[in-house]
């Protein structure tokens, strides 16, 4: 005889400890919207990194402006090929866009010099 299932009834299984997953900052859900950022080796500090140091957009906008500060002082050297390289063009735009959305919500944005 042939099994006969709704949708939504098939067999689930979820393990609950109350202890452990309720307070677990990695193990429970404490709101109708919860973001995994994935695997971790070194998970609270991670957690510490975001609450304390900055968002990962944050952390990252950093970064883009150092590296294109560090791009454009390699470029201001004579006979310098960097503006060719793809992927400089392509970071560069990037940068471009990045700073395009800054600027929509009234952000300051580093623009990278156009040439």
């Amino acid at each position: 005889m042939p099994v006969f299932k709704l949708p939504l009834s098939g067999d689930v299984v979820q393990s609950i400890s109350p202890i452990t997953s309720f307070f677990s900052p990695t193990g429970g859900q404490f709101g109708l919207v919860n973001i995994t950022v994935g695997q971790s080796s070194a998970p609270e500090v991670e957690k510490d990194l975001l609450s304390d140091v900055g968002s990962y957009g944050k952390q990252i906008g950093q970064i883009g402006d150092a590296l294109l500060a560090v791009i454009e002082h390699l470029e201001s050297g004579t006979d310098c090929a960097l503006g060719e390289d793809r992927a400089i063009v392509a970071f560069k735009e990037l940068m471009h866009s990045v700073a395009t959305v800054k600027e929509r919500h009234d952000r300051h944005a580093r623009r990278p010099k156009r040439g």
